[in-house]
């Protein structure tokens, strides 16, 4: 920069230059969030490793820090659903100093069905880093089942179990599959006497067990059809109580099964001179809170000395029930017993198959499975338990076939088996079986032996050289009748009579055999008169043996002058 005489530097005054110069500096430094933006977010880090936990109704967002240890680093996130495009704050993740946030207050916002995104970044002062994203994804399909809460109520021979779905009753993650958890329930008492039981209900009681003893319990909660199962729930123990000798026994064993229009309720019971009854729930009602109170008796099953009742089919819709049984004499009663799950469907009367027997050929039969009469649980008859035999020995064999028509194979020719079968209904439950059929038996068919085969070969050729023989004589008759052998030259057919003619074509008695001659060079006269002559007829002359079928020469009648000079240059061949 030159400085000249007059005070300016550069050709500029030395007061504008001041001025110059204060501006310049305030437009370097500029607004302070605008630099320190500009200049901190190129070395601003965003968080690493981000993941999101979700369990019950718990959101939690989980990262690492980008940023070099010790720095003043907050960090920020925001959320995003289908039904929005605009990026929002995420409630309870905003300007957090750790490395994790709990977002769970979202789950009111937004349904756990839903799609939904997430993004953060690092601040630091004014600084800020760029937004790190993660893949989006449902909450519901994302979150891991919690366990279910376990309470133990003790008595002096049981234990009642009360289990709570995860989450609890004011789930929003689970409020749709509260009542299609399933529990797994394992009880000990110590490690050489573990049981484990699975119901699908809140409610489960364990006896009898023995007064005054610990007990222990964990339990698991499971969606099925989604194949989800819990985090098992913590340990849980308690004491049975001291044993009340004024308390009758409680009826156990409690069975249920079909006959004809009845169901028939039995139980064990040791003592004597006491009644019993019982009670009934619809097995949805145990869902419900407060389902003490809706057990309702069963009629035909009150105040009955027998450790046994019947009740109609017909009281019973198709459903899942409960039955429970106490039992009483005077004011004492018993508890009520171990609660019998009771599935309609499970006592289904399979009706008894009926077979027919069909042989196909020497090692196999054919079985048509019906029934006599149609059940309304026919739906689930899937399989069919087979039982053959030879009649004459008693080994039996077994198979199972999934269709009411199908072949035993492998079977002996001529051999008569006989065959028995039932039927078996099958649920994801339960399973029944039906009564044995009748015994059906049957024959198998002859096998094919060699000289079964000799036979049809034998046949065979016979038949086929009896046919070539027919069409053979055919064909010659055909040639005979249809097309005749042409007629010799008339110089030669003067010297042929009609008998010997007859003799070559019809004589039978002895094979005929064809020759023929060739008259080469020679004057039709003169073999004429020398044949005369002679006496010798043909055979004076050269011969020679043909197979041909007989062509003759025929020549003009009129062109004798020519006769002589065309025998000696060509042939004439005729049958003897």
């Amino acid at each position: 920069m030159v400085l000249d005489v007059t005070g300016r530097i550069g050709g500029w005054p030395r007061r504008m230059v001041a001025l110059l110069g204060v501006t310049t500096l305030v437009l370097v430094a500029g607004p302070p969030g605008m630099l320190s933006a500009a200049a901190g977010g190129t070395h601003l880090k965003p968080p690493q490793d981000v993941e999101v936990s979700i369990t019950d109704d718990t959101f939690t967002l989980r990262w690492a820090s980008g940023s070099d240890p010790g720095r003043n680093v907050t960090f920020s996130a925001d959320y995003q659903t289908l039904t929005t495009n605009n990026w929002m704050k995420l409630p309870g993740c905003q300007y957090i100093a750790s490395t994790n946030c709990d977002f769970s207050s979202l789950n009111i916002n937004i349904n756990v069905y839903d799609e939904i995104k997430l993004r953060i970044r690092a601040e630091e002062g004014n600084s800020v880093s760029p937004w790190q994203e993660l893949d989006p994804f449902v909450p519901q399909h994302k979150a891991q089942i919690g366990p279910p809460k376990v309470h133990l109520e003790a008595e002096d021979k049981a234990i009642i179990i009360h289990i709570s779905p995860p989450g609890g009753k004011d789930s929003l993650m689970w409020a749709m599959d509260k009542s299609r958890f399933n529990y797994s329930i394992v009880f000990w008492k110590s490690a050489s006497d573990v049981r484990t039981f699975n119901t699908m209900h809140s409610r489960y009681r364990v006896s009898p067990l023995s007064p005054e003893t610990a007990y222990c319990v964990k339990a698991k909660a499971r969606l099925w059809l989604q194949r989800r199962s819990s985090v098992e729930s913590p340990m849980h123990c308690v004491n049975t109580t001291v044993e009340n000798t004024d308390q009758l026994p409680t009826p156990e064993n409690l069975q249920v099964s079909g006959e004809g229009q009845v169901y028939i309720l039995q139980w064990n019971y040791t003592h004597e001179n006491v009644t019993f009854q019982a009670q009934w729930l619809h097995a949805y009602l145990k869902k419900t809170e407060n389902f003490e109170a809706k057990w309702a008796p069963l009629r035909t099953c009150e105040h009955i000395r027998t450790s046994w009742c019947t009740f109609p089919r017909s009281a019973f819709l198709s459903g899942i029930y409960f039955l429970r049984v106490r039992a009483s004499r005077g004011n004492r009663m018993s508890p009520w017993s171990q609660e019998k799950e009771f599935d309609t469907d499970s006592q289904a009367s399979v009706p008894t198959p009926v077979l027919i027997l069909k042989a196909v050929n020497s090692s196999s039969l054919r079985v048509f499975v019906g029934t006599q009469s149609k059940s309304a649980y026919q739906r689930y008859l899937t399989t069919y338990e087979i039982i053959f035999w030879e009649n004459t020995s008693n080994v039996e064999k077994t198979l199972t076939e999934e269709r009411a028509d199908f072949v035993i194979p492998n079977l002996k020719a001529l051999t008569v088996y006989c065959v028995k079968a039932r039927a078996l209904l099958h649920t994801h439950k339960w399973s029944s079986r039906s009564a044995l059929s009748d015994t059906v038996c049957q024959r198998t068919q002859p096998g094919d032996s060699p000289s079964v085969w000799l036979t049809v070969v034998s046949c065979t050729v016979l038949a086929v050289s009896i046919t070539l023989c027919a069409l053979q004589g055919l064909r010659r008759l055909v040639d005979y009748v249809f097309f005749p052998s042409r007629a010799p030259p008339s110089a030669i057919n003067e010297y042929i009579t009609e008998q010997s003619l007859k003799n070559i074509l019809l004589s039978t008695s002895e094979e005929q055999t064809e020759k023929c001659f060739i008259i080469e060079n020679m004057d039709t006269v003169a073999l004429v008169e020398e044949t005369h002559r002679t006496g010798e007829g043909h055979k004076t002359y050269n011969s020679q043996t043909s197979e041909d079928s007989g062509n003759y020469s025929n020549e003009d009648e009129n062109s004798s002058s020519r006769a002589s000079d065309d025998l000696g240059q060509e042939a004439s061949v005729w049958r003897e």
